[in-house]
This record gives C-alpha cells, structure tokens and sequence, in this order.
C-alpha cells in the first residue's frame, strides 16, 4: 500500500474523530480506519493486533479508573466533594475557581490526567450545579487544559511519560530535578492565561449551598479505594512497575468491596462506563503501527540528527504538533522509537511536547476526549473550533515557558 494512501486514511480517521460528521462517536471512525488500513494491506492481522496489544497497559489504567469514577458517583463522593468546595467558594467564582484549579492538578499529579477527565470533571460539574452557576464552562475547562499542563509532575502523573521514556525512566529524585521547574511553569502559565480568558465567565454570582451531609459508608471507601491508588500508583512508580495492572486492580478491589457493603452488583458499574474509550486507543495504535511500517520512525530520527543545534526546540515544538495530529499516546510511543538513543534533554522536550502540546486541540490527548464524553454525560458539549480558539491562546506560551525552564534546568 503506497504512503499516500496511507496518510490518506488516518488523516481521513483523524478528520472524522475531531469534528464527529452526523454525530458518530469518536472511537468509530478510529477503528473505521484501523480496519480499512489492514484490509488495504498495510499491516497484516498479526501486525495490527501487535499494535493494538501495544495499548495493553492503557486499556487497564482507563478501566481502573472508570470503575471508580463511577463508583465515586453513585456513592455521593462527587456530590459530598462538591459541596464542601462550594461552600468553601462562599459564593465567589473567582475563588471557586481557584479551588478547583488547586484539585484538579492534585487529581492529576497523583492520579493521572486521566483521572482529573474520568473522576474530577464530573465532581466539577456536580459542583457548578450544586453553586447554581449560569455559566459553567470556565470551571470545567480547568480539568481539561489542567489534565495536560499538570501531567508531567510525575512520572504517573500521563501514561504517556511511561511510553516516553521506555528505554530509560529517570528516577523519582532526577525527574523532579528535570521537569520541576518546567511543570510549575506550565501549571502558572496555564492559570494566568485561562483567567484572563474566562474572566468574563468569573463575574457571576454563585449561591452558597446548605451543609453537607457526612459520606456513607460506601462514600467512605469509595473515598480510600481513590487514596489508596493514589499511594498504589506512587509505589509502583517508584519501583518501575507498570501502572495498568495496579489501577485496574485497585479499582476493581474498590468496587467489589462496596459491593459487598452495600449489596449493589458490581455490573451495574459496568452498564454506565464508556466503553467506546478504549476502541478508540485501540485504532490509533493501529494507526501509528501502519506509520511507523512506513519508517516514520526512523525519519523523525534522522530529522533530529540533521538538525543538532536546534534539536531541542525542534523535538519539542515538532512532538506538540505532532500530538494534535495523531493523539499525544501514538505521538509518544513514536517519539520513543525515534528518540532511544537521544539525550535526556532532547527527551525531555520530547516529553513535554507530548504531555503540554495536546492543550492546543480537543483530540490531542486522550485525557480530552474523556473529559469531553464527561461533558456531554452532564448535558454540555465544547466544538472543535471554540476548543481550538481558546488553545491557540492558552497553549503555546505554556509550551515555550516550560521548554524555556527545562532548558535552564539542564
């Protein structure tokens, strides 16, 4: 099969999964064009189900923490959350949204950005309606642009940070060397830029809700099963372990324990999770599989070692383009092939390139999409092209502020 049909059809998928023609759901025209690509034979059965096993580790990360998203909710954790923090709000939008700013890059240094999309947004939508807001999209536009600003902290903080650096983790105590200073410019940057976008959004008055009424006991273990993947997910980290089998784990234990307590069966968790997440994954791995068959790989390789002198601000910048393309998960994993034999510092804009770059469009990670399907489960949807508008402003000086600061990390 020729390059150019090749291309042709994943920018086709790619088309399709950004502006969702007639209203398909995004993981169709992913597995739509992962089929046409092993049909036309640009990978056998063999290849693409390789492909598709690539994404192992991410299917049991996304269904670990989908179960206790919708654990979280039918327990009244996201309800029992959002009224603390409302009436912590006292009715000021600006300080609720500061609030939630502050959660949400908590929720997404200690449990992945795909957590701050599949567990908090929903507790942040729970909360703008418990505050009675008229306009909500500037506080769940924080877990969106937070979910990716805040994702390289820790190395759990994206899956992608795994894919990344697959030839050689840093350890805990050089990770935070590196990529301290460039996070906490990337988080600052990003809140800087989303309150003056919002700020308009910030003028509204919120009421004060009623006391909150204490968890139930299902509330209360659904609460330490979500602490205690977050200390699992530090743990396996530390220790190098692979963060899908422990999450899916953690988040099935929970379950099954609450069910215990409160008779419920745990299948009717299963009803309500988006399963169509991990079709999605599936296709886009399939996808850069057939890119990579084309030697894509091995081109980016040598597009690095043509251009020494500038080849950090070429990774970086080039990776985050790249990621609004293709997701920031196949961006990564062939940043990962290209880059083994780069440096840490070549790598590192890598990874924030990855991580930070997604912020410019909805299909640059996967974070967004989940944050996107929790939006239209609580009745709001965001278009391509007013998320497009606002990332063009928010993302690009994030970008450069935190490649500036990891440059000055060395």
């Amino acid at each position: 099969m020729s390059a150019v049909a090749v291309w042709a059809i994943v920018l086709a998928s790619l088309g399709c999964v950004l502006f969702r023609p007639w209203g398909m759901r995004e993981w169709i025209p992913a597995m739509a064009g992962a089929v046409l690509l092993m049909l036309c034979g640009a990978l056998s059965p063999g290849a693409a189900l390789g492909a598709v096993g690539q994404g192992g580790d991410v299917y049991l990360f996304l269904i670990g923490m989908m179960l206790l998203a919708e654990l979280a909710a039918s327990q009244g954790v996201f309800a029992w959350a959002a009224g603390l923090v409302a009436r912590a709000a006292n009715g000021s939008a600006p300080r609720l949204f500061v609030l939630i700013y502050a959660m949400a890059v908590l929720v997404t240094v200690f449990l992945s950005n795909d957590a701050t999309a599949v567990v908090f947004t929903p507790a942040v939508a729970t909360m703008v309606a418990t505050v009675r807001a008229e306009n909500r999209l500037p506080f769940l536009l924080i877990c969106a642009f937070v979910a990716n600003a805040a994702s390289f902290v820790l190395p759990i903080s994206n899956p992608a940070n795994l894919v990344v650096f697959a030839a050689a983790m840093p350890d805990l105590r050089h990770w935070l060397a590196a990529f301290g200073l460039a996070a906490v410019a990337a988080i600052g940057v990003t809140f800087l830029l989303l309150w003056l976008t919002q700020r308009r959004g910030l003028r509204q008055s919120l009421a004060v809700p009623a006391a909150v009424e204490p968890l139930s006991p299902g509330g209360r273990l659904t609460l330490a099963g979500l602490g205690g993947v977050a200390v699992l997910l530090l743990a396996a980290s530390g220790l190098g372990w692979r963060l899908g089998p422990p999450t899916f784990c953690g988040g099935l234990g929970t379950a099954a324990l609450v069910a215990v307590i409160t008779r419920a069966p745990v299948w009717r968790l299963a009803r309500e999770i988006s399963w169509g997440v991990l079709p999605l994954v599936a296709g886009l791995f399939v996808m850069v599989g057939a890119l990579d068959r084309l030697g894509l790989a091995a081109q980016l390789g040598d597009w690095l070692r043509a251009a020494p002198g500038g080849a950090f601000w070429t990774v970086g910048l080039g990776l985050a383009g790249l990621s609004n393309l293709v997701n920031n998960l196949p961006a990564g994993l062939l940043a990962g092939h290209a880059l083994g034999h780069a440096g840490q510092g070549v790598t590192g804009a890598a990874l924030i390139g990855v991580d930070l770059g997604p912020n410019l469009s909805i299909t640059g990670s996967l974070a967004t999409l989940l944050w996107l399907n929790a939006l239209r489960r609580n009745g709001l949807s965001v278009s391509a092209w007013r998320f497009l508008r606002l990332g063009a402003v928010v993302m690009p000086p994030a970008l450069l502020a935190a490649l500036a600061a990891l440059r000055l990390a060395g």
